[in-house]
């Protein structure tokens, strides 16, 4: 257990809280930003950056976690983190946890069985490892109730042959365990490439690049508006370099048209941008500065 009331943002008539599966610090940006990194950056802007972007070292910290998504009628998860007992020979660090996500969960006041539905951006490693559990050697839905949504493209490419590259390799096993068990329970749904609306409040929204048919996802309700933004930026470092593509995007090029499309679109607007690998509050609005943009937590 956290022993930490899990902080709540409201959209309109929504709720957002944020449930983190882990925190990594430590993380070399010269790796994570690999062919991208220049130490020049953390040495001319340290002072003015953010608080809690790097560790006592310099270091980048990142984070891992569930958006829960609260309307009047339903409870909603948006991508589902790294998962338990999962078999990632090619990605050790992320291999046979033992994380007490579900009740963290709990926490923020969701158990498995009240979960409506599951909104997937993409469908990598650390964005759907909770949609099943290990029950007597079997991977069953962890959400029963829960209807699975996701982009068709993701589906499409991760579950053939295609997929089987170098680039992807820390996705070995992913689809197999964490997502067609969901498919052959009858649970799915997929969004196809164009995108669209779903339960009124919600739009999928291509963004490709950093996989190849990842969706960020817009919420719009009462008034306001936030952007669930996927991996289109691993870390607030990318709001200042939008040129700086992390070491998993697959399709470099197209991720750093999606990156400067979203940052385009919400910059100087009152749109919360909810993060899926931020550090702190994972959450905040993106300004503009200069010629560039910056990034202000919330």
């Amino acid at each position: 257990m956290t022993n930490k009331i899990p902080k709540v943002y409201q959209v309109g008539d929504v709720t957002v809280t944020r449930v983190t599966e882990m925190m990594l610090d430590g993380v070399p940006p010269e790796v994570y930003f690999a062919g991208s990194w220049d130490p020049k950056f953390l040495e001319e802007n340290r002072d003015s950056l953010p608080a809690g972007l790097i560790d006592g070292n310099s270091q980048l910290i990142v984070s891992i976690g569930t958006w829960v998504v609260k309307t009047p009628k339903h409870t909603i998860l948006i991508d589902t983190a790294t998962g338990n007992d999962k078999n990632l020979p090619l990605n050790p660090d992320l291999a046979n946890l033992q994380l007490p996500y579900l009740e963290r969960l709990k926490e923020a006041g969701v158990t498995p069985e009240e979960v409506d539905y599951v909104l997937l951006t993409h469908l990598h490693v650390d964005h759907v490892g909770w949609n099943t559990k290990l029950v007597d050697g079997k991977w069953v839905p962890t959400f029963p109730n829960a209807k699975y949504v996701f982009p068709l493209a993701e589906q499409q490419y991760y579950s053939s042959e295609a997929s089987h590259n170098k680039a992807n390799e820390a996705n070995f096993n992913v689809y197999e365990e964490s997502v067609l068990p969901v498919v052959e329970a009858g649970l799915t749904q997929t969004i196809s490439p164009e995108g669209g609306e779903f339960l009124d409040i919600f739009t999928f929204i291509p963004t490709p690049g950093h996989s190849i048919g990842q969706m960020s996802i817009r919420l719009k309700t009462g008034g306001e508006e936030a952007l669930f933004g996927a991996d289109v930026m691993h870390h607030p470092f990318q709001v200042f370099n939008p040129e700086w593509n992390s070491m998993y995007c697959e399709f470099t090029d197209q991720a750093r048209v999606s990156r400067l499309r979203v940052l385009e679109n919400i910059a100087d607007r009152p749109v919360i941008y909810f993060s899926t690998h931020f550090p702190e509050s994972a959450a905040g609005y993106v300004t503009r500065s200069g010629d560039g943009y910056k990034w202000e937590f919330i």
